[in-house]
């Protein structure tokens, strides 16, 4: 089978490999959709954000956002089928700890993640526990199923944790593609959404997935704007996509008094005035990373039942033969959600 290699110092490989073996309680998937997310970068640098030795060395397959149809089933499968439409679910844990229990497997001490620790979906064939088999109906696309793994699913579990509903206002600092599912949820849920950035064709784009106010913070000042329309209370709800320090502070600036903040946005470091942002405004404020997989057919329904139209995140497709490009292209921004398609 075909598959990509990242070896850092932004090299892409597209090499021969033989299709894996299963364990008992795996499953082969063909893949159909597997994309290309802003944390695969640190592989392509180099740098990985997390994984162990084999992220390190580069010789990991990465694709931690994928779908296709299971073609093979280990001896012990009991519920995935060959034939089985499925999206896989990132995070590999231990199965018995509390936190896998409870759904929330990237919290296990001892878990693995899809793309970083083993072998991921950018390529012919990948596999899964089966317990990490998300099943997707055949009213979603492959393509659908994917993006829905990782962006619209930690947007849909953090915005029902913040209780984002109608007659609320969402602020949405960072359209880039995690800012841009966090758009599409926020109308699902009925909200009122500020989309906050820069780049100007970022900002169309949330206007065209349903943003009611869009803001371009390098000409107009967005905490003002926000609190203007907001009758100087500021939004119920912010979240910050960016990962950067200045939108990190914004939503915290921006946010309304006993509102609520999700940073969601990778990041390394940043300052910020705990006194005046967060204390004396009583906020409550959250991390948000990726959705316990209990959430998952919350998330189908949402999307079904609302009609949210998830393959309008995608804004670029290539081969698997298209890697370098496709990585390229990526890291000089020149996409925003790109796909491998099978």
């Amino acid at each position: 089978m075909k598959a990509v290699i990242l070896p850092g110092d932004k090299r892409v490989i597209v090499e021969e490999r033989k299709i894996p073996d299963l364990g008992p309680h795996d499953v082969l998937v063909r893949t159909r959709a597997s994309a290309i997310c802003r944390s695969d970068m640190s592989l392509y640098h180099g740098s990985p954000i997390v994984g162990g030795e084999g992220a390190r060395q580069g010789s990991v397959i990465p694709g931690h956002e994928a779908a296709g149809e299971v073609v093979r089933i280990g001896d012990s499968v009991t519920h995935v089928k060959e034939g089985d439409r499925v999206a896989g679910y990132l995070a590999v844990g231990c199965g018995f700890c509390e936190y896998c229990l409870s759904g929330y497997m990237m919290l296990c001490k001892q878990w693995k993640c899809l793309g970083f620790d083993v072998h991921g979906g950018d390529a012919d064939y990948f596999v899964l526990p089966e317990r990490n088999c998300l099943q997707l109906p055949d009213e979603l696309s492959f393509r659908a199923g994917a993006v829905m793994t990782d962006m619209l699913g930690s947007q849909y579990h953090v915005q029902k944790q913040l209780g984002v509903a109608g007659g609320k206002t969402l602020a949405v600092f960072g359209m880039g593609p995690m800012g841009l599912a966090a758009v599409l949820v926020g109308k699902a849920f009925g909200a009122r959404i500020i989309a906050v950035d820069v780049i100007a064709n970022r900002l169309e784009q949330a206007s065209r997935l349903g943003a009611d106010v869009v803001i371009n913070s390098g000409t107009d000042d967005a905490l003002q704007r926000v609190r203007e329309l907001t009758q100087g209370r500021g939004a119920e709800i912010c979240i910050d996509c960016s990962g950067n320090p200045a939108g990190q502070n914004s939503a915290l600036d921006a946010a309304a008094k006993l509102g609520a903040v999700a940073l969601v946005g990778e990041s390394r470091a940043t300052e910020i005035n705990p006194s005046e942002q967060i204390i004396r405004k009583l906020l409550t404020v959250v991390g948000g990373w990726y959705f316990p997989i209990s959430d998952w057919e919350g998330i189908v329904r949402l999307v079904l039942d609302q009609k949210v139209p998830v393959e309008k995140l995608i804004s670029h497709e290539f081969s698997i033969n298209q890697a370098e490009e496709a990585f390229q292209a990526f890291d000089r921004r020149e996409t925003e959600k790109a796909l491998f398609i099978w």
